[in-house]
C-alpha cells in the first residue's frame, strides 16, 4: 500500500516523528506520549498512526544470521495464505525413513499443540511415524487434554508393529488425558464396518474421533513405501486400482485425490476410520509431513482443506507454492 500524502506543515510532521520516537524507540505508551507532547491520548494514537501512514516510520523483520537455516516466517505467511491455512511452520530439513529425522518436525508440532489445544478437548489421531515422533517428543508439560483417541483401526494379521499402543499410552500419559483405543482392524468388508459402528464400546470410538476438537495425523503415498503396504493392509493389486483412480494420498487409511476430493470406489465403505468429511470439519487438524516422497500427498491434502495447520521442511513449503495454482480460496 503506497504512504498516505505528507503533510508539507512542518509542524505537523514533528510532531508525528516524536510521538513515532517515544513510541517505538522508547516505548512509551500513548497516555505517556499525550503528557509529554501535551495533546490527548487520542491524539497521540492518531500521530503514531499518521508516522505510519505517511511513510515517516519504517519497520523491519530481521531474522538473526545464525537461525536463517531454521526460521522461515516469509514462507508460512506464504503457505497460510496460499492455501487458506491458520498456522504454518516450516523447518530446515527434510525427513528421511528414519525416525530421528522426524524428530524436529515432531518438535514443532508438540509446540502447536501447546498453543492450540485445549485443556478440555478431545485429541484424535492417526497412527503412524509422524505421530510416534510426536508422542515421543511429548513432555510431561508440553500441553493438556482430556482425552486422547485413536482415529484409524489398526489390527492386522501380520507382525508390523504401528505403534498405536505407544502412541496412545504416551500422549495419554503426558497430555494426562484420558485414553480411548479403536480395537479393530483398518480394512473389513462392509457388513462387518457397519457392525462394528453400531458395537457400543467401539462405536464410541469411532463416534468421539469424529467430534474431536483437535486431530494430528500425517500422509500416506500410494505406493509400495507406505506403511499400509508395509503391513499388509494393501497389496500391489489395490495400489494398482487406487492409482487408476487418482489416488495420491491417504489419511487414516481413506484415499483422496489431486484436488483433494475422496476417491472413489468400494474401500471407503471398508474402511475403520474417521472419515474425510469429519477431518474436513475439524476446526483443528494438524499435518505433520516433509520429503519429497510426500509432496503430492501433502499438497491434496491441502488442496482438499484437510489440514488446518500444517508442518513441514523448506522443500516441501517451496514445492507446494510453486503448485499453489488449485489451492483453496
Amino acid at each position: 500500500m503506497a504512504p498516505e500524502p505528507r503533510s508539507s506543515n512542518p509542524e505537523d510532521v514533528r510532531m508525528a516523528l516524536r510521538a513515532a520516537r517515544l513510541y517505538h524507540f522508547e516505548g512509551a505508551t500513548q497516555a505517556e506520549i499525550a503528557a509529554v507532547l501535551g495533546v490527548s491520548r487520542p491524539t497521540a494514537g492518531r500521530l503514531i498512526a499518521r508516522a505510519r501512514a505517511q511513510g515517516l516510520v519504517r519497520i523491519e523483520i530481521v531474522v538473526p544470521d545464525e537461525l536463517r537455516a531454521q526460521v522461515h516466517t516469509d514462507l508460512e505467511r506464504e503457505l497460510e495464505a496460499a492455501f487458506g491455512l491458520t498456522e504454518a511452520v516450516v523447518l530446515g530439513d527434510a525427513p528421511d525413513d528414519s525416525p530421528a529425522s522426524l524428530a524436529p518436525l515432531a518438535r514443532a508440532a508438540v509446540a502447536v499443540l501447546g498453543r492450540r489445544l485445549p485443556a478440555q478437548a478431545t485429541l484424535g489421531f492417526t497412527w503412524g511415524p509422524e505421530t510416534i515422533a510426536v508422542a515421543t517428543e511429548l513432555g510431561p508439560h508440553s500441553a493438556r487434554c482430556a482425552t486422547v483417541v485413536q482415529l484409524d483401526g489398526s489390527l492386522t494379521s501380520s507382525d508390523y508393529q504401528t505403534g498405536v499402543e505407544f502412541t496412545l499410552g504416551r500422549c495419554a500419559d503426558r497430555l494426562r488425558a484420558n485414553p480411548v483405543r479403536l480395537h479393530a482392524p483398518l480394512y473389513a468388508d462392509a457388513a462387518t464396518v457397519v457392525a462394528l459402528e453400531q458395537d457400543s464400546v467401539l462405536g464410541r470410538a469411532i463416534a468421539l474421533g469424529r467430534t474431536a476438537e483437535v486431530m494430528m495425523f500425517g500422509v500416506g503415498t500410494v505406493s509400495t513405501a507406505t506403511t499400509l503396504f508395509e503391513g499388509s493392509y494393501l497389496d500391489t493389486a489395490l495400489l494398482d486400482e487406487l492409482r487408476g483412480l487418482g489416488a495420491v494420498g491417504e489419511i487414516g487409511g481413506r484415499f483422496y485425490r489431486a484436488d483433494g476430493t475422496d476417491v472413489p470406489g468400494s474401500l471407503a465403505a471398508r474402511t475403520v476410520s474417521v472419515g474425510l468429511d469429519a477431518i474436513r470439519a475439524c476446526g483443528c487438524t494438524v499435518l505433520i509431513s516433509g520429503g519429497a516422497p510426500k509432496h503430492q500427498a501433502v499438497l491434496g491434502a491441502l488442496r482438499g482443506g484437510l489440514a488446518t495447520i500444517l508442518v513441514t521442511d523448506i522443500e516441501c513449503a517451496r514445492w507446494l507454492l510453486e503448485k499453489k495454482e488449485g489451492a483453496r480460496p
